[in-house]
């Protein structure tokens, strides 16, 4: 599942912010379908996984589902093409004040391509069952940069310099910056630092909105466990 947003699309704030939701809630649905029905199905003789993969999974996956997602933006502050995830980053630490959110990446503290292998294991310790938005620059086709790629599968950092450094993410957020090249020289050298400014406002826009969203809408529902009252 896929959606594209282009940065003059003044929606597309707007648009980012429905679609991280529904891709957050599609990932959710998947993870927990299995651990809902699976015992029931190995029952009746329906499943095809056996007893120790599912005991495996739901290990796996045991942790606080209620938790707000964490956020991991990935680039570096010393080439403009790359520091859309440091950007978006900084301006998230702001955006989110109060609602505790753990975000990394940021122009004071760098997440790098290579530092991948040492963040998934950390992610898996210290935020075990949180899901992880991912945010970096990408490059692409010559008219698809602008646009905002938002998907339910993982990110590949440095996959647009032919690294293989392993996936982060259980949603994505790519920004296209540049024109893929030769040596990516574009991305590195040529790409105007307002590109990746206004990408960087309108994604942590979304993912700020997103957030006090879901905070607004635990709230309430909080107020209506403690009330006795309906909920909407």
């Amino acid at each position: 599942m896929e959606y594209y947003f282009h940065i003059y699309n003044k929606l597309a704030a707007d648009g980012a912010v429905m679609a991280l939701d529904t891709l957050l809630k599609d990932d959710l649905s998947r993870k927990l379908t299995p651990r809902k029905f699976l015992s029931k199905a190995e029952t009746v003789g329906t499943s095809t996984r056996s007893r120790a993969e599912q005991a495996a999974f739901q290990k796996y996956f045991d942790g606080d589902f209620n938790a707000p997602p964490v956020i991991v933006c990935i680039g570096s502050d010393l080439a403009v093409g790359d520091s859309l995830g440091p950007i978006t980053g900084s301006m998230l630490k702001y955006k989110t004040q109060g609602l505790g959110a753990f975000i990394y990446g940021t122009l004071s503290s760098p997440v790098t391509a290579k530092e991948i292998k040492y963040l998934r294991a950390f992610l898996k310790e210290t935020h075990k069952g949180s899901q992880v938005i991912a945010v970096d620059a990408a490059v692409g086709t010559e008219g698809d940069v602008g646009l905002l790629k938002l998907s339910s599968s993982p990110l590949y950092p440095g996959a647009g310099a032919n690294k293989k450094l392993g996936a982060i993410g259980d949603v994505s957020v790519l920004g296209i910056v540049a024109e893929k090249s030769v040596a990516n020289y574009g991305l590195l050298n040529t790409t105007r630092l307002n590109l990746v400014y206004t990408m960087s406002e309108i994604v942590s826009e979304a993912i700020a909105n997103l957030l006090y969203q879901r905070k607004k809408r635990d709230c309430v529902l909080s107020s209506q466990k403690y009330s006795g009252a309906p909920r909407a």
